[in-house]
């Protein structure tokens, strides 16, 4: 297993389109993925999930994997979190 921290600077948070991309990436890896804010964990290849979330911008997240890629799954997330989605 996993993890690392991540706090959202973007704009709108994780929702809609940030969120999709956040999930499209989770699913490029095979291990599974979990997003957690607090004491809530959510599957980080459901959009249902991470939106539930209700994560705004501030937001410390632990984003964590467990499998065979599970370091490249998180650093890849935590990168596209930092990266602001590319906005």
């Amino acid at each position: 297993m996993y993890t690392k921290q991540v706090v959202l600077n973007n704009q709108v948070g994780l929702h809609a389109r940030p969120a999709t991309f956040f999930i499209q990436k989770a699913n490029e890896f095979k291990s599974s993925v979990w997003v957690e804010v607090e004491e809530r964990r959510v599957n980080a290849k459901s959009l249902l999930g991470v939106l539930s979330l209700g994560i705004v911008k501030g937001t410390e997240i632990t984003v964590i994997s467990d499998g065979a890629d599970e370091k490249e799954a998180v650093d890849s997330l935590v990168e596209l979190v930092e990266s602001n989605f590319s906005e």
